[in-house]
């Protein structure tokens, strides 16, 4: 059994430091340097989890392998890593208390008080610890959302200060990252912040090991040593995170200043094998400098918060620099798309993706653009929704069927080529209850989505309530759309595509969310080659 270290990440004076790319790139130096890591969030909202978050309020919702709906934060830990996340790796303050609760309605207290110390944070520390009990990880690296001071993320510093304490300074340590902010007017970096930050944490009991310094400017000698004789560390354990020009070189940054080797320094690991990150870089190189540039119109109903298309953004830094071309993202919002102006509005588009979505609203947008892109034979991704709507577009103007609709947006149209699953007709609690996680898909022989995946057999993540309705499938395929992927259990249809195009393809699933640097997702791949050689035409 491997006697597992543990890393805690903090964070101090503001939210949206980037704790999560920090997390993430010390990972993936570790990584380099040969030990087994992964990366846990803990969030301090009360949902049990975000899948009923508007993506407005919350960003994107990310779906893991076993159908956990988690923070977006986990599709960072993926990208970097290169290794699936799971149950274990996003537990929000909801999900602690209602297993306490349960807990306690089932007697398991033998009727003493049930109190935030010793249960919620006994909890706490259970579940930081699960996957470090596995014996799968040399490192488990834990991110504490929510920022240092925030009554929310009490319990879940003191959990860290009772850890600390339990498995020894030797076997955790706590990384705080904190803003150094520069005041234009005094034309200098204030570090008074930090030292109110780390105040705070220290009156939490925590004292923090390493201190991560988020700044616009270069922080000089005496400032960091001015931070480590105020916050109790080393002047070595002061380690600087500029602005980065993209997240993907804060892994070099932070090798540059030494973090991986602090960490393993304090952990008592040895630092035998020295970060290559070649393949990284490779993909840097590429990312850095393209050959060509595309325009793709993603159609969406949230693009105010591009944060709510988060892994779709990235699957197409990924696959961009994979075709060595610069993907140019267009955010249109579908409710602002009519028939009459969808040729103005996207006829400088090298491709179009019909992004995710739930609800009627901005749907015949939506529409409008599916029937654009397939009218004019330009590259069509749709996917989830994006794969309904382009459905519906064919069923209503390629199959004349006027009134077609899906029963989400019209609970009594006559035709719902779209529909509710059966197993979904009977649910009433939202959270947690839709088609989630890893599923088979079957490919047809022969088709598109074959030839880019080249397997007989792919496993994909879902997130969704209403299918194909294969009740219309024979005359779909008459008119020339064709089911080329199925549930090989259900049969239920995963993905469509029209072989008349040069490019249209529908996806029921989110493949998106499986795309990382390593691995770009090959249909994203394939789809900005397709939009490349439009581009080119």
């Amino acid at each position: 059994m491997k006697n597992t270290k543990y890393v805690f990440v903090t964070g101090g004076v503001t939210s949206s430091l980037g704790k999560g790319i920090i997390a993430a790139s010390l990972a993936k130096l570790l990584q380099e340097r040969g030990y087994s890591v992964t990366i846990q969030k803990l969030d301090p909202y009360i949902n049990i989890d975000p899948g009923t978050l508007n993506p407005y309020e919350h960003g994107e919702c990310y779906v893991t392998d076993d159908g956990a709906e988690t923070d977006l934060d986990l599709g960072h830990y993926e990208r970097f890593l290169n290794i699936p996340t799971s149950q274990a790796n996003n537990v929000t303050t909801g999900r602690i208390y209602q297993s306490v609760i349960d807990k306690e309605r089932k007697g398991e207290f033998l009727g003493k008080t049930v109190q935030v110390i010793p249960h919620i944070t006994d909890e706490i520390k259970h579940r930081v610890q699960i996957l470090g009990n596995t014996g799968e990880f040399d490192i488990v690296i834990t991110e504490i959302g929510g920022t240092v001071g925030d009554i929310e993320s009490l319990p879940y510093v003191e959990s860290v200060r009772q850890l600390l304490w339990e498995l020894g300074h030797e076997n955790a340590i706590v990384i705080h990252l904190t803003l150094v902010p520069y005041l234009a007017a005094a034309g200098e970096l204030k570090t008074k912040p930090t030292q109110h930050s780390v105040k705070m944490l220290m009156q939490s009991g925590v004292s923090p090991d390493i201190l991560v310094c988020r700044t616009e400017h270069e922080i000089s000698d005496s400032i960091k040593s001015k931070l480590a004789l105020f916050c109790n560390v080393k002047k070595e354990d002061v380690i600087q995170s500029i602005d980065a020009e993209t997240i993907y070189d804060v892994p070099n940054l932070m090798l540059e200043e030494n973090l991986d080797l602090v960490v393993l320094k304090k952990l008592q690991l040895p630092q035998d094998k020295q970060p290559e990150l070649k393949v990284w870089n490779e993909f840097l190189t590429k990312f850095k400098n393209p050959k060509h540039t595309i325009e793709i119109g993603l159609i969406g109903k949230y693009v105010e918060l591009k944060d709510a298309y988060k892994s779709i953004s990235e699957a197409f830094i990924h696959s961009g620099a994979q075709n060595e071309v610069q993907v140019n993202v267009n955010w249109i919002h579908s409710e602002d798309l009519t028939v009459e102006n969808v040729p103005n509005k996207l006829k400088k588009l090298n491709g179009i993706l019909v992004a995710p979505g739930f609800g009627e609203r901005g749907i015949e947008g939506k529409i409008a653009a599916v029937k654009y892109a397939r009218e004019n034979n330009i590259p069509f991704l749709g996917i989830c929704l994006g794969m309904q709507m382009a459905v519906i577009e064919f069923s209503r103007n390629v199959l004349g069927i006027k009134d077609a609709n899906s029963s989400e947006m019209d609970k009594q149209t006559a035709n719902p080529v779209i529909d509710l699953m059966e197993e979904q007709k009977s649910v009433i609690n939202y959270g947690g209850t839709m088609r989630l996680g890893a599923w088979d898909c079957q490919l047809k022989e022969n088709s598109k989505i074959k030839s880019i995946y080249k397997k007989d057999i792919i496993s994909e993540r879902h997130r969704h309530r209403y299918e194909f309705n294969s009740t219309y499938l024979e005359q779909i395929e008459k008119a020339g759309m064709i089911a080329t992927g199925k549930n090989p259990k259900t049969d239920l249809v995963e993905v469509v595509e029209i072989p008349s195009h040069p490019w249209f393809i529908g996806v029921q699933y989110h493949p998106e969310y499986k795309s990382t640097v390593l691995n770009p997702h090959p249909l994203f791949v394939d789809f900005v080659k397709a939009s490349l050689e439009h581009s080119l035409n």
